[in-house]
């Protein structure tokens, strides 16, 4: 648990998931300074390359990774042997270094870091999850490498560095970070198309998790095995509450004891899609909030403490919507949490 535990006194301040629908980074940076100087996170830049989507970015340094056009696969050439003793040999000595993410892989992310940010609570950065990862990317035969003992588990750990260099570098901007782990495709979990024990879900994230000494989150943006995952090692929750919010509403009882231990829920009440961004304003999403928390208060957690132990996030990543939208994303964030701090909070 980070600085601001015990009890995350987060008060419900606005940050995003990630990616923005920017091509220049320059432009990115500004829209996230302007609106989430309390906890601005760096930007992913999808439509600026197509080495900045979530499965090919953090792929630098894997063992055999080839990028073929827009698709990633790994190739067990002559050099994979040596690469996974490399991938070992870095993980037991914690040397993250070699697992950089260059700026050729993060324009968002470099100009972030050298961007100098002023007096924020905290910073945010984000990393794709081991099993959207190992279910996104393949071997020549087109099989999903989480189904595969040896790379599913070098996945978890090449994660982990990433994880790490990640934090290191986020720390030289601001003493607090917090990190999420992305994980879009949990939620086919249970699916007779995802025949993933959840046995090893809890061991591939805790892995990677293992590697966050801050802050730390998972992010899931479909419904999903909810008991699991507040299970997990993390102070964080985050879920899109704008689409799920009935299916998460079914575990108040693990909800309770995941904010008893300290953890964090981020409510992800701001829709990423333009026609429901363009009907939706300040009041009708503090209703939708206030909806999607009733069924915990009604189980004896009190508001405020939901309020105090929580963030506000747009739903999900906002890089398929137009710019515009984005910043309205944004500024809806920011108002809201803006009004719920002073009936609250301050």
């Amino acid at each position: 648990m980070g600085s601001m535990s015990p009890k995350l006194g987060l008060g419900c301040l606005p940050t995003a998931i990630g990616s923005m629908p920017h091509t220049k980074a320059q432009e990115a940076c500004r829209l996230v300074f302007s609106y989430l100087h309390a906890i601005p996170p760096w930007p992913q830049l999808p439509k600026r390359s197509f080495v900045e989507n979530m499965y090919i970015q953090f792929s630098q340094g894997f063992p055999g990774a080839v990028i073929d056009g827009e698709h990633i696969y790994i190739d067990r050439s002559p050099h994979f042997t040596s690469e996974l003793e490399q991938l070992y040999s870095a993980y037991l000595e914690n040397k993250s270094d070699s697992y950089a993410i260059t700026p050729d892989y993060a324009a968002g992310l470099h100009t972030f870091l050298s961007a100098g940010i002023g007096a924020s609570d905290a910073v945010k950065g984000q990393l794709t999850g081991p099993i959207s990862w190992g279910l996104s990317v393949t071997d020549r035969e087109y099989r999903p490498i989480v189904y595969d003992d040896v790379l599913s588990d070098a996945v978890a750990k090449h994660l982990r560095l990433k994880a790490a260099w990640q934090e290191k570098a986020l720390s030289q901007l601001c003493a607090t970070t917090i990190i999420f782990v992305d994980e879009p495709y949990l939620a086919s979990l249970g699916s007779a198309f995802d025949p993933i024990l959840p046995e090893q879900v809890s061991k591939l994230l805790s892995e990677v998790l293992g590697g966050i000494s801050g802050i730390k989150g998972i992010h899931c943006c479909g419904n999903t095995d909810w008991p699991l995952l507040l299970n997990l090692p993390i102070d964080i929750l985050s879920f899109d509450t704008y689409n799920y919010m009935r299916p998460f509403s079914l575990y108040p009882a693990e909800v309770k004891a995941f904010l008893e231990r300290g953890g964090a829920i981020a409510w992800g009440i701001i829709p990423n899609e333009e026609e429901a961004l363009a009907k939706e304003s300040v009041a009708s999403l503090g209703d939708r909030l206030e909806e999607a928390m009733a069924p915990f208060t009604r189980k004896g957690i009190h508001f405020r403490q939901l309020i105090e132990q929580g963030l506000l996030t747009p739903s999900c990543g906002l890089a398929s919507v137009a710019p515009e939208a984005a910043e309205r994303a944004l500024e809806l964030s920011v108002e809201l949490s803006t009004r719920l701090r002073k009936r609250y909070i301050i």
